[in-house]
Formats: C-alpha cells, sequence, structure tokens
C-alpha cells in the first residue's frame, strides 16, 4: 500500500522509519517531513490544512493516510478525508476534544465514571485563586487549549501557583490556549503513558512506556514537550495493564461513542499509578512524542496492517508483536529549550551515532548548506535498545556522546526509575 504522514517532528520519523520496514508498504510519503524523514520516504509540500492534507493525499494516490500531531486532528483532517471515502488512522474533530480541550476532558471524565484527579474550571483569576484554597499546593495548573506540550505547570507554592495563573490567562505563557484553565490536584505516584489503538470499537493496546516532561534531571525544572522516553514491558503487570483497560480505556470508548463521538485512532491515556490506583492525568489524541520513538524501535511485526485495520473500522483479529528488549529515546534539545530555542546550529556526529546500533530520529532540524542544522527545541531522539534496561540506556548514552551541536542539553537520566525499580 501506499501510505502518507502527516507531521515533521520525532514521533513522524518514528512512524516513517518503523512502515519503510513494513512488507506491506510500497510507497511512503511524508508532508512536511524533515531531513530524517526524507531517507526513508519522500517529503511533499501541503498547505497545512484538511483540504490541503486531502489534496496531498490524492496527488500520491495514498491507500492510508496516518496523523502524527495533534493539531490537524483537533482541525478536522478526518472528516475532510472521510468525507472524501479516503482511509485515514485518527479521531474526528469532535472525538479529538478529548486533547483539544482540556476542560472538556475532565467533564469527560466525571461523566464517564474515569477515574481522576479533582479538578476546578477557570475562566478568570478570580475563579484560579479561590480553587488554589480547596488544592493547596502543589497543584496543577493547565491551560484548556493546545500548547505544545507546556501548557502545564506544576506550582509548588502559592507565589509560583499565582504567578502561573496570571501568565496563562493574560496569554503571556502559552497564548490564546491559556484563556481558560484547569486547576487540578496534584497526584503522586509514578506516571505511565498507556496507548491504545482504537477502531471505534475494539483496541489494540501498545506497550506500556514512561515519558520525562521536566527539562532538567531529577524532574526539575519546567514542563517541555518531552525529554524522553522509555518502554519497557516490566512497568506494568498482567493485572495492573487488565485494570486500566477494563476502569480506563473500555469506559472511554464506550461512552465517547454513546455521546455520539466514536474514537478512532490512536488513545492515550497519561495516568498516574497512585495507591488508589491509576489516575488519569490526561488524554492525547494521537501517539505520544517521543514516547512513539521507543515504541517503534520494539514493534516487531507489520505495523500497517494494525493502521490499515483500524481505519476501515475493525480490528478484529488485528495483533502486533513486540521485541522482548527494552527501548531508550533521549532527547537531545537546542538552546533555550523550552523558553526560546535558537536554531541554526550545525549538527554533527549523527553517522558516528547510528553506527553504533542507534536510531537518531530527527525532530527539530533542517537541511543547511551541506549540513544539518537545527531548526526547533528538541532536535533530535537519540533511540536504542538493550539486553535489559541498563544495555538500553547505556546504548542510547554511548550514541548520544557522538553528536553535537553548540547549546545542546538533555537529560542524563532517562529511563533511571525503572533501574530503581527492577535494577
Amino acid at each position: 500500500m501506499k501510505v502518507l504522514i502527516l507531521g515533521g517532528g520525532g514521533r513522524e520519523h518514528a512512524i516513517a522509519w518503523r512502515l519503510a520496514q513494513s512488507p506491506s508498504v510500497t510507497a511512503l510519503y511524508a508532508t512536511p517531513g524533515n531531513p530524517g524523514i526524507a531517507r526513508v520516504a519522500r517529503c511533499i509540500a501541503a498547505p497545512g490544512n484538511p483540504e490541503g492534507w486531502l489534496r496531498a493525499a490524492e496527488s500520491v494516490e495514498a491507500d492510508l493516510t496516518v496523523v502524527g500531531p495533534e493539531a490537524p486532528l483537533v482541525a478536522g483532517v478526518v472528516d475532510a478525508f472521510r468525507a472524501a471515502g479516503r482511509a485515514i488512522v485518527g479521531p474526528t474533530c469532535q472525538a479529538a476534544r478529548l486533547e483539544g480541550s482540556k476542560i472538556f476532558s475532565k467533564e469527560f471524565m466525571v461523566r464517564a465514571g474515569i477515574p481522576t484527579g479533582g479538578f476546578v474550571r477557570a475562566e478568570t483569576e478570580a475563579e484560579a485563586l479561590k480553587a488554589l484554597d480547596r488544592f493547596g499546593c502543589p497543584v496543577v495548573l493547565k491551560a484548556d487549549g493546545l500548547a505544545a506540550g507546556k501548557g502545564v505547570v506544576i506550582a509548588n507554592t502559592r507565589a509560583e501557583a499565582e504567578a502561573a495563573i496570571r501568565g496563562l490567562l493574560s496569554g503571556d505563557l502559552v497564548g490564546k490556549a491559556g484563556a481558560r484553565l484547569v486547576v487540578e490536584e496534584f497526584l503522586t505516584g509514578e506516571e505511565v503513558s498507556f496507548i491504545v489503538l482504537s477502531d471505534g470499537r475494539h483496541v489494540l493496546p501498545l506497550a506500556p512506556t514512561q515519558d520525562h516532561k521536566a527539562v532538567h534531571d531529577g524532574d526539575t525544572g519546567p514542563n517541555t514537550g518531552g525529554m524522553g522516553a522509555y518502554c519497557d514491558s516490566r512497568m506494568l503487570t498482567a493485572a495492573e495493564r487488565a485494570d486500566i483497560l477494563d476502569r480506563i480505556i473500555a469506559p472511554t470508548i464506550e461512552h465517547m461513542s454513546a455521546e455520539g463521538s466514536a474514537f478512532t485512532g490512536f488513545l492515550y491515556a497519561g495516568l498516574m499509578m497512585t495507591a488508589r490506583g491509576p489516575q488519569v492525568l490526561e488524554y492525547n489524541v494521537r501517539l505520544g512524542d517521543p514516547e512513539t520513538q521507543a515504541l517503534m524501535h520494539c514493534v516487531d511485526s507489520d505495523f500497517a496492517q494494525a493502521l490499515l485495520a483500524a481505519a476501515h473500522g475493525d480490528l478484529t483479529g488485528a495483533k502486533l508483536e513486540w521485541r522482548a528488549d527494552p527501548s531508550v529515546c533521549v532527547v537531545m534539545a537546542s538552546a533555550g529549550y523550552p523558553a526560546t530555542p535558537r536554531i541554526g546550529d550545525a549538527i554533527s556526529g549523527l553517522d558516528e551515532a547510528e553506527a553504533l546500533g542507534a536510531t537518531v530520529f530527527h525532530a527539530g532540524t533542517r537541511a543547511g548548506t551541506n549540513v544539518i542544522e537545527t531548526s526547533g527545541g528538541r532536535v533530535l531522539g537519540v533511540t536504542a535498545s538493550g539486553a535489559g534496561l541498563a544495555g538500553a540506556i547505556e546504548n542510547a548514552y554511548r550514541a548520544v556522546e557522538k553528536i553535537h551541536f553548540d547549546g545542546m542539553h538533555y537529560r542524563r537520566d532517562i529511563g533511571h526509575k525503572g533501574l530503581k525499580r527492577w535494577g
């Protein structure tokens, strides 16, 4: 089949890399793509709207389109494709509200009986400050709209919370996305990203992963789009997986359908494994980034066939095989990230890193004159597998050490929580 991928980041490079190895894929395209994606797919230009993406799919006669980022989904790309009779993986505009609006998402969880932390919606500073009295500190503040992974602030003191509220509501922090807020109970435990592929009725679970949101080691500093992730089957027991599917995933799929917005595509439940069981921190309506980079390294079957089955509305009998070895993705970020990233710095050592067996997924890169340059905040996702989590971590960081660009920074503790649990 011919497959088109929408997006140009690290997640989309990982999807393209995996699909390029699928026996059923005969041609692979991406829009807009990036220099890394261009190594395994043909990158084509398209207007950044549903009609433009549809014309791109028609121009290459794509049998299947896979949407990477959330923005096209919220904009209604799936609706446009389905109206034209083209196969696409993702939720409709209405279903994408699970990520597009944090307020809708939390209120949906209440209606569906999904376990989640207490919250208050706030549209004014006075309402948000009153909510602080209820929850105390630390407290979680979330912009209602899409904010590229930067719309969540964990405030440890009242002063930090008040400053964040003013910054979000004023637009200084994330623009219009912060015009409305969710003020939320701070939950303690260990985070897990649990993702399933849905056809609207059935789901196909993916392996569990863990993201690392804070910019610095030890989960310190401001939140980012994700500084690294690891995939290890030991993250959840069989009983925990069954509990998550029964109490979170199944009710989500059932209630979305009952409310007239059947959910298709990738449903991402960001969980906190608390003393009272798994609690949903947030939904995403697509594959995570950088979780996808780690996940694609562990897939050991024809990923395209599962995607096609979901797009055609029938996952019955579909399956994914997974390698036993864990994988680790280390994000290498540019100077200034996550505030104002510097761009245009030359990158060296990419081939040397991959010669060690790692895969370097491009995220914020562009082609310069005879060199690859930085073009965004999260630049690369250096990903490796290994015999055991310790081996995967060692392999990933050995490859990281081969790469250089001015001002680069990265966390040095990706996967270490797993090491403490299992050695």
